[in-house]
Parts: C-alpha cells; sequence; structure tokens
C-alpha cells in the first residue's frame, strides 16, 4: 500500500513527494478525507498561515478523516505547518480550532536581536526513546522556516531545538508523528528521519 500524501492547495508535494519516494515509499496524492479511508499511513506536508490551512482542511474533509484515521490506528506524519495544525491553536490565527490532537497553543516568536522568521539550518536534539531519532548524529542539523512555534512540552516533544527560546522540533504520541522542519529540504537527516518514520510504519525495510 502507498503512503497517501495529503493535498489541500497548503504544502510543496512536489519535494515532498520525491523524498518520500527517495527512501523507497510507494505515494498516492490523496485530495480528500474520503480518499484517506483505504490507507494506513499518511503524510500532512504545510506552508502557511494556520488559520488559512485549517480552512483548507475543512473544505477538503481532512478535519474529519485525520483524527478518524488515527482512531483507526493509522500511521501519521505532519511537516511544518502540518505539525502547527495538530495543535489546539495558534497565535497566527485566533479563533480558529486547531486538530486538537495535541494539548496547547502554537505561539510567535518573542521580539528581540535575533529575526523572524527563523529560518535556515539549526541542529535537533532527539529524546533517546524517539524512534525518529534511530541512527541519528548527535547535533544533526535541520532547515527550517517558521514564524510560530510548538512550545517544549514533556508529554509529547520527541525533539528540540533553540532560536531565541527553547521550542518542539519534533512532537510525538502513538502512532501520531510531527516535524517543524522541512525534512525533504533537509538533506542526508532529513531523508534518514523520514526512513525512520516510514519503517516504524512498515512501509520500507
Amino acid at each position: 500500500m502507498a503512503v497517501a500524501l495529503l493535498d489541500y492547495n497548503m504544502g510543496n508535494l512536489g519535494s515532498v513527494r520525491k523524498a518520500l519516494e527517495f527512501v523507497g515509499a510507494g505515494v498516492e496524492v490523496v485530495e480528500s478525507g474520503a480518499g484517506l479511508a483505504k490507507f494506513g499511513c499518511c503524510i500532512l506536508p504545510g506552508v502557511g498561515n494556520f488559520g488559512d490551512g485549517m480552512e483548507n482542511l475543512k473544505r477538503r474533509g481532512f478535519d474529519r478523516a485525520i483524527p478518524e484515521f488515527l482512531a483507526r490506528g493509522g500511521y501519521f506524519f505532519g511537516v511544518c505547518l502540518g505539525m502547527q495544525m495538530l495543535l489546539e491553536s495558534s497565535e497566527e490565527a485566533p479563533g480558529a480550532a486547531g486538530l486538537g490532537i495535541f494539548p496547547g497553543a502554537v505561539v510567535r516568536f518573542p521580539a528581540g536581536r535575533e529575526k523572524v522568521p527563523h529560518m535556515g539550518w539549526n541542529s535537533v536534539s532527539f529524546r533517546p526513546d524517539s524512534p525518529l531519532g534511530a541512527g541519528m548524529p548527535e547535533g544533526s542539523c535541520f532547515y527550517f522556516v517558521h514564524s510560530y512555534y510548538v512550545p517544549v512540552n514533556a508529554a509529547f516533544t520527541a525533539a528540540a531545538s533553540e532560536y531565541i527560546v527553547p521550542f518542539s522540533a519534533c512532537i510525538g504520541s502513538g502512532r501520531c508523528f510531527a516535524a517543524q522542519f522541512h525534512p525533504e529540504k533537509s538533506q542526508r537527516c532529513g531523508l534518514r528521519l523520514l526512513a525512520n518514520f516510514l519503517r516504524l510504519a512498515g512501509e520500507v525495510k
């Protein structure tokens, strides 16, 4: 069975698809929540505004389909905005409800001497028990582009980084995982992380 790559008009599907195929996964683009029903593994990419993203998910029925997918034991991976929308809300779009898979709110980096957005390479520290970090060298760097972040939470932060403040670089619980950085733009380390997730999901050897 192929991996479902969710299309809601707010993700760089081409580069994500190429990265998944490079590490050995079959990929099928899915454009509606109803189309997700036959899959056991899916990827939610994302670039852009939290409120727009949630509105687009709703238009295509993914706001209902994703929680149903997780409830039946599917493996899920969110990228960038696809991670942030797993939370309950975001300061970027007051009043817009997120998917609420993880508790809490996405917040904006505080003003200071550092530029916002956080853009470029940064090191990431994985929890020793996180399957996403398997075989990852200490101090591995990944590519970030974001102005808003998920605060570190011991209950679900799988990896942390720091820019102005510490923040969640990856989150995970059960079969639901996500990364704030872009694995598809993070060269060897990004490909290793995607392979770790797909191996966990049984999609690659």
